[in-house]
């Protein structure tokens, strides 16, 4: 009987391409992924590394954020009530890629000492003086600043000294006309009056919990996209024993910032420093009626009324960054 063998040529084509094909894709898997996410992907930028320091100055241990190259030019970011530095805290890697931006704490707030008041004089003359000595000992010479709040009248206090040295302003709710001071200032101006315990006492309200909270979220839409972490961090430091006490001191002094304006909006009117307003309309504290005036002193002043209420940078960072930043792009030249 004659047996014949039978191969199945079909069945070793298909184990030579399996194996092939196998072979194939091993080979290539790293090298063409690889090309493609060279060619798709975008650059990867390193984080901007905001530093956190202090400097003495006069006695008083100045706390500041820093970030950016040494050498470009100098943002000062100057910060309002009841806060301090911290709220520039997603601002200022914003804008550190190309300006030194430098952000300080009064003495009384965030990180800076809090002197006891009977031995300090917790006044906006003298948080003029301390930021001005912590730019000489970091040998800042030109500046552009970001005002907000009482962060406009220790402005103010430094573009009178120095106003050679202010290259350009930012002002977030910051006030400098009497048109500024609304319904919300009745109680602090009867404190002004009379500088009695009773008016006193009748601001304690103001350094409240529900107070706190409300400068955050009064007049904003969406309250969702304001961290609480803000009036957490805010009241921890208003409720240190003795800070209560700053803060009426501060409220008291707020008068001497009044009879400044006329020369401020001098100032305005002679050096015409580039100018952006950025101001959430909806605040109570700082309303849209102080805003307007710049425009008289100011006619080149870049304005802009942003929906939202005190501290507009919490909610509106996504719409007042991009013109944050082409302003100064425009403006601040190194």
């Amino acid at each position: 009987m004659t047996f014949v063998q039978l191969t199945d040529t079909r069945v070793v084509l298909d184990r030579r391409r399996f194996f092939l094909g196998v072979s194939l894709l091993v080979a290539g898997a790293a090298y063409p992924l690889e090309a493609f996410a060279a060619k798709t992907s975008p650059a990867v930028k390193a984080p901007i590394v905001t530093h956190h320091r202090y400097k003495t100055v006069d006695g008083i241990k100045i706390f500041y954020r820093e970030a950016g190259p040494a050498d470009a030019p100098v943002v000062l970011l100057l910060h309002g009530f009841p806060t301090s530095s911290h709220m520039f805290r997603t601002l200022i890697p914003e804008l550190a890629d190309r300006y030194h931006v430098i952000a300080p704490d009064y003495p009384g707030y965030g990180q800076s000492d809090m002197p006891d008041r009977t031995k300090f004089s917790y006044t906006f003359d003298r948080f003029g003086e301390l930021v001005d000595g912590l730019l000489d000992q970091l040998g800042v010479k030109k500046y552009a600043m970001y005002v907000m709040d009482y962060g406009a009248p220790v402005g103010w206090r430094l573009a009178l000294k120095h106003p050679d040295r202010v290259t350009a302003l930012i002002v977030q709710n910051g006030n400098a006309y009497d048109e500024g001071l609304k319904e919300f200032w009745d109680p602090i101006k009867a404190y002004w009056s009379d500088h009695s315990d009773e008016h006193r006492k009748a601001l304690y309200k103001l350094v409240t919990p529900e107070i706190t909270k409300f400068q955050y979220t009064d007049g904003v839409s969406d309250v969702t996209r304001v961290a609480p972490d803000n009036w957490v961090q805010d009241q921890a430091l208003l409720d240190r024993p003795g800070n209560a006490e700053i803060q009426m001191d501060l409220f008291y002094d707020y008068r001497t910032n009044l009879p400044l304006y006329p020369k401020v909006q001098a100032y305005f009117r002679k050096y015409q420093p580039p100018t952006l307003i950025v101001w959430g309309k909806n605040d109570k504290i700082f309303p849209a009626d102080g805003a307007y005036p710049y425009k008289r002193d100011l006619p080149k002043v870049e304005f802009h009324l942003i929906d939202t209420g005190h501290f507009a940078l919490e909610d509106k960072s996504d719409e007042m960054v991009p013109l944050i930043r082409d302003f100064l792009r425009r403006k601040v030249r190194s």
